[in-house]
């Protein structure tokens, strides 16, 4: 069929043209849209930091389902921002009722912060909904950022120290960078903000010396320690930190005495580029203290 017109496609933009504007809310943003599989993580797990987002799984086919959604949009439109309404057809976008194990349709999901946070399946009156929704208020109150355009608190001011390091950044002078931000480390050492920006700085410097076959010449001479520190520091620049870490333990497990120290050195550096939370780095330290006891 080279070359055929996608009637489909056209049909649904004449179907969209035609239908009356979605309600908004607070800052003019919709509360009611429809969701497919490449839009939703935008629509559904970044907005619901926002508010809490009820995905609606829905068939045409269902009349259960339209009477359901029909209710729902008039609440939203009621609710004024303060939850989105997100319908999905799961004829169209099948993998989204796969993946929140859906089996029958209408069922509805509260998601707050991109994580599920209750179910309710079946056609329900509006009562029900109600409470329902006020349910999941009270749940993700003060938990959330709020409506788009909803006045919050004011934002802190910023510190103009860091104008100095972040305009370096911006031109690539690393050296200027590193120095300003030492200076706030200097006059408050527990400042995280200096501390992460020297300790990004200074990778990022390594980085630039390190030659494009780095990673051919640790594999081939696997048992050069400063060449494996290369390869680590290489393999975390191109954002393969998993990768980064394990080359890293595998060398401590490989090598001892002074040689040991500088690789063990040399990694936990590279944990503090991170959240000390991050999964990644937990499960690398509980393989570093593997490799040394």
């Amino acid at each position: 069929m080279s070359g055929a017109v996608d009637l489909s496609a056209l049909k649904a933009k004449a179907e969209a043209a035609a239908a009356p504007p979605a309600p908004t809310g607070a800052g003019g943003v919709p509360v009611v849209v429809t969701v497919t599989e490449p839009d939703f993580e935008a629509e559904v797990l970044v907005r619901s930091n926002q508010v809490p987002v009820i995905v609606n799984l829905l068939s045409p086919r269902s009349p259960g389902s339209l009477q359901l959604t029909r209710t729902l949009e008039a609440l939203a439109a009621e609710g004024n921002g303060t939850w989105i309404l997100a319908n999905v057809d799961v004829d169209v976008s099948p993998r989204i009722a796969q993946a929140f194990g859906v089996q029958a349709v209408p069922t509805l999901v509260a998601v707050a912060a991109g994580q599920p946070l209750a179910d309710l399946q079946g056609p329900q009156p509006e009562e029900n909904l109600r409470q329902w929704l006020t349910a999941i208020a009270q749940a993700v109150e003060g938990k959330l950022t709020g409506p788009v355009g909803e006045a919050g608190p004011a934002p802190e001011p910023e510190d103009p120290r860091f104008d100095a390091a972040e305009n370096a950044l911006a031109e690539g002078d690393l050296a200027r960078a590193e120095a300003a931000f030492q200076a706030i480390v200097d006059a408050e050492p527990q400042n995280k903000q200096a501390l992460n920006g020297v300790r990004q700085v200074r990778f990022l410097a390594r980085t630039q010396a390190l030659p494009d076959d780095v990673l051919e010449r640790a594999d081939a001479d696997p048992a050069d320690v400063d060449l494996g520190l290369q390869a680590a520091d290489a393999l975390l620049y191109q954002q393969r930190t998993e990768e980064s870490f394990a080359r890293l333990v595998d060398l401590v497990r490989r090598t001892a005495g002074d040689d040991r120290a500088r690789v063990r050195a040399r990694l936990l550096e590279l944990f503090e580029l991170f959240d000390a939370a991050d999964p990644v780095v937990v499960a690398a330290r509980r393989k570093l203290a593997s490799a040394l006891y």
